[in-house]
């Protein structure tokens, strides 16, 4: 699986480069591509899968990522509300001199900034207020701005709701020919994930035969196509699974897994946990997020 190399141009005036995307238009097209730049993305609201490097995982209620240079990624949007706004911050590490992070004021930045390699999930309050830093960011003129981006690197560095996504980085190749071939798996995935996925078929889609496809997609992402297919598909259960509506069994079905017993195996192979203790957990989590909220009142 060949990512795009994304070719990033601050604007006039600027070291660094920031898009705001408002309603309607998303920036989580579709598209494996990776770039020598950090970047920082936060999506005001809604609910998507997310691909990073050999690293699935499942968002809601918006999403606050900060990723390390040539991490190839990818994202799912699958529900965003009417109302929402898509952040994007790219820098180079040296994006303010080559011995910037050296200084002894940066040195949480420069320790983050490692751990981004990894790529970094923020939850919680730091979230929602680094959202909105963003945000107001759109509006400042580009001294400001970077003043106000430095702020929010630190912030980010001191904060402790965080996870590493464990995103390895792999090499990449880059040509343009596989974009093409890359939206046809992303797409096939996507559309038949719930029902059979099977490898003739993608392999005739795109063009090869099964053996050559098998070689190709593992060598490139370190994983099997159907390793792939069914992370998918643990990511969708984890959603459902989240929302507390259906049974254990029917979540098995809805994701594409006709036998429980095998659902329960590749569930715990992919996130370490059986559906039900995943979804005892995210209740307990829930229960303290509500306990911290009242006594905050």
């Amino acid at each position: 699986m060949k990512a795009a190399l994304e070719r990033i141009e601050p604007g006039f005036g600027s070291s660094f480069l920031f898009r705001k995307f408002e309603s309607g238009i998303t920036c989580n097209v579709p598209m494996w591509h990776f770039h020598p730049e950090y970047e920082i993305v936060y999506i005001s609201g809604g609910k998507g899968k997310r691909h990073i490097g050999n690293h699935f995982s499942f968002y809601e209620d918006g999403d606050l990522i900060f990723l390390g240079p040539n991490l190839p990624h990818l994202g799912f949007t699958e529900e965003l509300p009417e109302k929402h706004v898509e952040i994007v911050v790219q820098m180079k590490e040296e994006f303010l001199g080559s011995d910037f992070l050296q200084i002894p004021e940066m040195f949480a930045i420069k320790q983050m900034f490692e751990r981004a390699k990894l790529g970094l999930s923020f939850q919680g309050k730091i979230k929602k207020e680094v959202g909105e830093q963003l945000i107001a960011m759109a509006e400042m003129p580009a001294f400001d701005r970077l003043l106000h981006l430095l702020k929010v690197l630190q912030q980010l560095a001191e904060a402790e709701e965080y996870s590493i996504l464990n995103a390895d980085s792999f090499p990449v190749e880059v040509n343009a020919q596989d974009q093409d071939r890359m939206k046809k798996i992303y797409e096939y995935v996507q559309d038949n994930f719930q029902g059979s996925i099977q490898l003739e078929t993608i392999s005739k889609e795109i063009n090869m035969t099964i053996p050559a496809f098998c070689r190709y997609f593992k060598k490139l992402t370190q994983k099997t196509f159907i390793q792939f297919a069914n992370e998918y598909r643990v990511v969708h259960a984890c959603r459902l699974l989240a929302e507390d509506h259906l049974s254990i069994a029917n979540v098995s079905y809805e994701s594409g897994f006709n036998n429980l017993s095998h659902f329960n195996k590749q569930f715990r192979a992919v996130t370490g946990l059986s559906p039900r203790d995943y979804r005892k957990n995210r209740k307990k989590l829930i229960k303290v997020d509500t306990s911290i909220e009242h006594l905050e009142a």
